[in-house]
């Protein structure tokens, strides 16, 4: 995952050397999950029938290869927006079919918690992404950075080529096509969690492919401002959010599933509609609100897939996750890019009105959320 966020991490140093407006950053940022989009129904949808495993292989070859070939071609918006299509088809290889890899090697009452821990894992992966690519860049350069995040998804490979267990899938009992969606839809519960997840990844993806250059812009308005850069503060924010959502998904053991995760996305939802509207406070308290947003933004996630898959028929669990994703990631994708059309309609990213907007319009699509969950 060293890669995923590699470009928003570098978002404004690509506007300035590219000349690219905000919505093409917002394609740019975006795309990756249009790639994920296209391409987890079937990858995800075939663990059904065949070992995650060797799904995940091609899904973390795929990743690791578009980071070295953007590493060497990229040079402008149309070779980005190429490769980062192709990266976003990695990351739908790896993800969701990882998450099916472990499904299919645990059992009983522990299985929950095994799932919230590999859901919130991925902000761990995005922590690394900000963290990794923010200082080699700042060393080496944007080149080099992406040089490294394609050995490290090989390197993935490499593990779980070596290390994983084989595991074949069940058969059903009785014979049905795996591509057959039709029985995902018409489960109430489960697509409760699937929609709200969507609205959750739409805020999600549009907050992380952003707040690096948010945080840049209220940084260059105060010059010799204390505190961590932005791309330390997000990496900082990732880590918790990670924490976040192992605390969520506890919660929603504990309590009311669908009742802990509309609690969070109100509250996510509530910091949206004012952070924006924030840049002209002092440095240091705008970087502590985007990190209580990132608590906010993420309690949610790992509650809101679990359910998804224990809500799931056994046999189609794969083409429920790959449905959960399809959603899911198809909001994720349109997120940053609405995000950079409203800052465009707005003013452009030196109006506060803008980033205010911009923000709020991620408030209005969060709040749906819970209007998903009454699904039963």
């Amino acid at each position: 995952m060293v890669g995923v966020f590699a470009f928003p991490t570098l978002l404004p140093d690509f506007v300035a050397a590219w000349g690219l407006s905000n919505t093409d950053a917002g394609w740019i940022s975006g795309i990756l999950f249009a790639g994920y989009t296209v391409a987890v129904p079937v990858l995800t949808t075939m663990t059904d029938r065949v070992d995650a495993k060797k799904v995940y292989l091609f899904g973390a070859l795929v990743a690791g290869v578009s980071c070295l070939a953007y590493a060497v071609w990229a040079e402008g918006f149309w070779s980005a927006l190429t490769l980062r299509f192709i990266a976003g088809v990695g990351l739908a290889g790896t993800y969701m079919p990882g998450l099916k890899a472990l499904v299919d090697r645990t059992r009983g009452p522990s299985q929950a918690r095994w799932i919230s821990f590999y859901t919130a894992s991925f902000s761990l992966g995005t922590s690394g992404s900000f963290l990794i690519i923010g200082a080699i860049a700042e060393i080496w350069g944007w080149k080099i950075a992406f040089l490294l995040a394609g050995l490290a998804a090989l390197a993935a490979f490499v593990l779980v080529l070596t290390l994983l267990e084989r595991a074949n899938p069940v058969p059903p009992a009785q014979p049905v096509n795996p591509f057959d969606f039709g029985p995902v839809f018409r489960n109430r519960a489960a697509m409760g969690y699937v929609l709200g997840y969507a609205a959750h990844v739409w805020e999600l993806f549009g907050a992380r492919s952003w707040m690096v250059a948010f945080l840049a812009w209220v940084l260059a308005a105060q010059p010799g401002a204390g505190g961590p850069s932005p791309a330390t503060a997000a990496t900082i924010g990732s880590l918790l959010a990670m924490a976040s959502s192992l605390i969520g998904a506890d919660l929603a053991i504990r309590f009311d599933r669908r009742r802990v995760c509309a609690a969070a996305m109100l509250s996510s939802a509530a910091l949206a509609a004012v952070i924006g509207f924030t840049g002209g406070l002092p440095y240091g308290i705008v970087v502590a609100l985007i990190l209580l947003y990132n608590v906010l933004i993420q309690i949610d996630s790992a509650a809101l897939t679990t359910g998804a898959v224990m809500a799931a028929e056994p046999d189609r669990r794969g083409a429920t996750i790959a449905i959960h994703s399809l959603l899911g990631f198809g909001a994720g994708f349109v997120g940053p890019l609405a995000f950079g059309m409203v800052l465009d309609m707005a003013g452009g990213g030196n109006s506060s009105l803008a980033w205010g907007l911009a923000f709020a319009s991620m408030a209005v699509v969060v709040g749906l959320g819970p209007l998903a969950l009454r699904l039963r």
